[in-house]
């Protein structure tokens, strides 16, 4: 059966499923395990052989991928009015995030592939600067967007949510400020850009505002023109103005709600790496703090600050040393830590934030 990426799906009588969000830190990179050749997440229904959602989790991710699963909470509960059983009722599934440590591939199940996220969602991607999707593409659609709307005031307040949620500033999105292209047609005023702090965890609220405006595949006024190459009759004036590469600019699309899921186990992850070290989950028994840096920045998606993180490591008393160094090949050898496991986890970076770099 081919699945559209907002598909009416009956599938039994059933009403719930379960959907796993497994994320893995691998070479420095933030990873999600798919299937169905990364358009699905683990997933599968409820049945009454289950004892608890949790258990229905672990039965499933355990039989389409075979990767043993660490930690595991509870993240969200979405109801997809898109999807229907036979008796006509709206789907709804509970989402659990993970935390594990990558298996190699010839391990997993065939149809399970781990994923880079910023597949799935390349402008969240900041570690080598703004990604020049937002300002060349995004935004100026967005702002298209938001000038479709009839009534003033709608305008005013679409114009606001993006920027809060893109970061753009108050100049650019009243057209006061002169941004000016260079040869490639592309945006060169990303110093106005960066006016507006970009907040890391807003990953769930800047998808569904290009849910909301029609930009992706997901959302159920997507004109299908985009990837057919004739207008459609519904295609709203300013999703007319997008490049015809668009489908390959905005990230790799997922059925269902799927990435929607994605989004809010990212904007779990990032909030809460603030304040609790959920990071150790994903690193392995000993590694160097430029391991652990990285990871952190892996999952951040912004570089930080290298002299300003090791303080706050050493003041919350973090990791410990194991009189080890790491066997490098180049360079001078780094000491190697471990996660000191006695300290309370559930109060550990209370009132701390991640050092970003200016």
């Amino acid at each position: 059966m081919t699945l559209s990426y907002s598909h009416a799906h009956q599938q039994g009588s059933g009403t719930t499923e379960v959907v796993a969000v497994l994320v893995a830190i691998t070479e420095h990179t933030a990873r999600v395990l798919t299937v169905d050749q990364g358009k699905l997440l683990p997933n599968g229904p409820l049945m009454p052989l289950h004892r608890s959602l949790q258990a229905g989790v672990r039965q499933w991710v355990e039989e389409q991928t075979q990767q043993p699963l660490g930690y595991l909470e509870q993240l969200y509960t979405f109801v997809d009015t898109n999807r229907r059983n036979v008796d006509g009722h709206a789907l709804v599934y509970v989402s659990y995030l993970g935390l594990v440590q990558e298996i190699q591939t010839q391990q997993l199940q065939s149809q399970a592939l781990w994923r880079d996220w910023y597949d799935y969602f390349p402008w969240e991607n900041h570690l080598d600067g703004i990604p020049s999707i937002i300002m060349n593409h995004i935004v100026p659609a967005l702002l298209s967007w938001a000038d479709s709307a009839k009534d003033s005031g709608i305008q005013q307040r679409r114009c606001q949510r993006i920027g809060l949620c893109w970061g753009v500033s108050e100049a650019l999105l009243v057209g006061d400020m002169p941004t000016g292209k260079n040869a490639n047609n592309e945006y060169t005023a990303y110093e106005h850009y960066e006016n507006r702090e970009w907040v890391a965890e807003h990953v769930l609220l800047r998808y569904e505002m290009l849910y909301e405006a029609g930009l992706i595949p997901e959302a159920p006024n997507y004109p299908p023109s985009y990837s057919m190459n004739h207008q459609s009759a519904h295609q709203s004036s300013y999703q007319n103005k997008l490049p015809e590469n668009w489908s390959q600019l905005i990230g790799v699309p997922m059925y269902y709600d799927h990435r929607r899921v994605i989004a809010t186990a990212m904007s779990r992850l990032r909030a809460k790496i603030e304040y609790r070290p959920l990071i150790f989950g994903l690193m392995p028994d000993v590694f160097t703090l430029s391991q652990l840096q990285q990871s952190v920045e892996a999952l951040s998606g912004v570089r930080l600050h290298k002299q300003n993180f090791r303080r706050l490591l050493d003041s919350q008393k973090l990791v410990t040393e194991t009189g080890q160094s790491s066997s490098a090949q180049r360079g001078r050898p780094a000491k190697l830590y471990r996660f000191r496991h006695d300290i309370e986890l559930q109060s550990l970076l209370m009132d701390s934030k991640l050092p970003k770099r200016k």
